[in-house]
Order: structure tokens, then C-alpha cells, then sequence
């Protein structure tokens, strides 16, 4: 059974890094990952403050928030 990850960010240096190196470490097997460009989608923003991000690049796992660094807030994203 594979667990729901999903990957919030904004398309910044920062972000995409991050989603380059999770993209390699996350095991397909254990998880369902979702890759979610607040940008690009700003209609799921308020998805990911329900989830408990406050800044992106952050990674949603199991329904649990992990802040992987500061690259923007929710509220610049706007």
C-alpha cells in the first residue's frame, strides 16, 4: 500500500531543487507522489493551507506537513 505525498511549490530556484531531489529519493513503491506548482495552480492554495503548509517548497506526507525550506510564503503566492 503506498502512501499520498504531495510536493507543493512555486517554480522558484529553491523549489525546483528540492522537487529534483525528492523526485530521486521518493520510493514509487511506498509513495504516491503528487508534484503541485502553486504558480501554475493557484486554485490548490488553499488545499495546501488545510494541509498546514505556510511556505513552499513543502511536502505533504501521510497528511503531515514537512517544510523543506523558505522560498515563499502562502500569502506572496496570491
Amino acid at each position: 500500500m503506498s502512501v499520498k505525498a504531495v510536493f507543493y511549490h512555486a517554480g522558484c530556484p529553491v523549489c525546483v531543487a528540492a522537487e529534483d531531489s525528492l523526485a530521486k529519493a521518493i520510493d514509487p513503491a511506498r509513495y504516491q507522489l503528487e508534484i503541485v506548482h502553486l504558480g501554475e495552480d493557484k486554485a490548490r492554495i488553499a488545499e495546501a493551507e488545510r494541509a498546514g503548509v505556510k511556505s513552499v517548497p513543502a511536502l505533504v506526507l501521510d497528511g503531515a506537513p514537512f517544510h523543506i525550506n523558505f522560498g515563499a510564503s502562502l500569502s506572496d503566492l496570491r
